[in-house]
């Protein structure tokens, strides 16, 4: 269940692996979270089911007795519970990305700013050295799945059904399903959304935030939340510069002014423009992450 507007309830996640065609359903965290029985007395009884918790809520009053505001101190509880189990397999997730020298990459953007595309091309001038694999996040289809095979990654496609974000779990479940190879890059295509993909720690080493040309300036003052919590920030689609009234300069201050610390590149994904140092900046952090790892 996402904290911010509980879009997971009740939609089934499902799993397929590109290379082998076999699909799985998985249960997100706190897809489970909720549910309120009302008995015939009115009686209500709202309980949360989990893996590794379960939390109930007795309220034994009528519902036209019940206060302004009253059960909003469960959907905190709830919410608070998902993020801590979210950031619990996480942790792990880190911990097993971290004993294999894998870095893992989570890409988020809105839809159509490029993030497959970028891969597609990542892929190609990255040429194996490190080897590159993929978990795709979409709400239906395995369609960019196919271009990232077709490229020439192994792919894990997570749909999400209704749910606006990947989580934990899911990664989790990617991981064991592609097992990438030791010293590798995982890139983590999120759910095209830059609000409720800002809330979930999936054991990333960074978040890379992506927002082209055609979206405006101000996308970083719109967005703070995703902006802050990513660590580079890619403004795509370069090469339509001169066919739009986009000032880059404002662009690149209004990052700066959400987050100072967050690096940015200027690329084109369709042309090559400026990939040499994103590609440059990936193998550093392959460098990094194996010294990490280092006893």
């Amino acid at each position: 269940m996402c904290a911010t507007c509980g879009c997971e309830a009740n939609t089934a996640t499902m799993m397929t692996n590109l290379q082998t065609g076999a699909s799985t359903e998985i249960t997100a965290i706190g897809q489970e979270a909720r549910h309120e029985h009302v008995h015939a007395d009115g009686t209500r009884h709202a309980h949360e089911h989990g893996h590794d918790h379960h939390y109930h809520d007795h309220d034994h009053r009528h519902g036209h007795d019940r206060l302004p505001g009253e059960g909003r101190g469960l959907k905190v509880e709830i919410e608070a519970r998902v993020l801590a189990k979210n950031d619990a397999v996480a942790s792990r997730n880190r911990a097993w990305l971290g004993g294999r020298e894998i870095l893992a990459l989570n890409l988020v953007s809105a839809p159509g700013s490029g993030k497959t595309t970028l891969l597609e091309r990542t892929i190609a001038e990255l040429g194996g050295r490190p080897p590159v694999f993929v978990i795709e996040g979409d709400q239906a289809t395995a369609n960019d799945s196919a271009r990232i095979q077709k490229a020439g990654a192994p792919v894990a496609q997570i749909n999400t059904g209704a749910g606006c974000h990947l989580d934990a779990e899911m990664v989790r479940r990617g991981l064991a399903e592609l097992k990438p190879a030791v010293g590798a890059v995982l890139f983590i295509e999120n759910v095209g959304n830059l609000v409720c993909p800002a809330l979930f720690d999936l054991g990333e080493h960074a978040k890379v935030v992506l927002f082209s040309v055609a979206e405006g300036e101000d996308k970083p003052l719109k967005y703070p939340h995703m902006f802050q919590a990513a660590e580079l920030v890619l403004i795509n689609k370069s090469d339509l510069l001169p066919h739009l009234d986009f000032s880059l300069d404002e662009a690149l201050a209004n990052v700066a002014r959400v987050n100072p610390r967050a690096r940015t590149m200027t690329v084109s994904a369709r042309t090559g423009e400026g990939l040499p140092l994103w590609i440059d900046w990936i193998r550093e952090r392959v460098r990094q992450a194996q010294e990490v790892a280092l006893p």
